[in-house]
């Protein structure tokens, strides 16, 4: 979810209006529209202002990050001499054109 749209949710949520919310903060309507709007990049400070304006406290977190990729493979890999990894690849891709010859229709086009 976006800044904006987090605070958006936030404002719809608590039943407070863009007007009410800018006089809330000194500001004007369009300021919060803005705010609202996708592709805004508030800072924390604004976030937090915002929220708290709405009875709201902003959370922020940095869980860590899990790999989309399979390490223990890679470095596994990677172990391997360059000649081991090509024919890995060769007997891998032989696989997968295998598979693929096999999901196609007798026709030789596609489904």
């Amino acid at each position: 979810m976006s800044a904006a749209e987090v605070l958006r949710q936030a404002r719809l949520d608590t039943g407070v209006t863009q007007a009410e919310l800018a006089s809330r903060l000194g500001t004007t309507q369009a300021a919060i529209a803005r705010l609202e709007r996708a592709g805004a990049n508030p800072t924390i400070e604004t976030l937090d202002r915002v929220m708290h304006a709405l009875g709201r406290r902003l959370e922020l977190s940095a869980p860590e990050a899990k790999p989309s990729i399979d390490e223990t493979l890679v470095a596994a890999n990677l172990e391997r001499t360059p000649a081991e990894r090509l024919a890995a690849f060769s007997s891998w891709y032989g696989s997968v054109k295998r598979m693929v010859e096999r999901a196609r229709p007798a026709g030789g086009g596609l489904a």
